[in-house]
């Protein structure tokens, strides 16, 4: 699957990739340091502990590297009457003859719990790009559904 994220979704993942690599680096070494003083290595559980927190931490960071270095920059250029990037979206669900608001974000940034969803799901590949008023079919692997594009806005 390829990325897309938007300059403000970059500058985060470097946001958290310093962090990570300032202050949480520090906190395990520390860490790591205090549980070497406690002597046996073996069976010292803070050590265990803090080399694999410290394992789980180069590996975030590796991983939030490789998806800035492997995404493409995407900025929205649709127009006030497009589904587009930061845009929410009031979609009514066809069969099922009831409507529901949802924010388009880029993979990153998206979050189904809040109906933040990313132009790379199948809902909006759909709908990205599409004017006020379409119906448009959205393909899963359930199957496919109907949506019309009520309102899009700003907020």
């Amino acid at each position: 699957m390829h990325n897309y994220l938007t300059e403000e979704a970059v500058q985060m993942l470097k946001n958290e990739i310093e962090h990570r690599k300032i202050v949480v680096r520090r906190k395990i070494n520390e860490d790591l340091k205090e549980a070497r003083a406690h002597g046996d290595l073996s069976e010292n559980f803070e050590y265990k502990a803090a080399k694999r927190d410290r394992a789980q931490n180069e590996g975030r960071i590796r991983y939030l590297e490789r998806m800035i270095n492997t995404s493409t920059l995407i900025k929205d250029n649709t127009d006030t009457d497009e589904v587009g990037l930061g845009k929410t979206v009031t979609l009514n669900f066809i069969e099922d003859e009831y409507a529901e608001d949802f924010k388009i974000v880029t993979t990153i940034e998206s979050d189904p719990l809040k109906n933040m969803i990313s132009i790379e799901s199948p809902l909006g590949k759909a709908i990205y790009k599409q004017k006020l008023g379409k119906e448009v079919i959205v393909e899963c692997p359930d199957g496919e559904y109907s949506v019309r594009i009520e309102k899009i806005s700003l907020v």
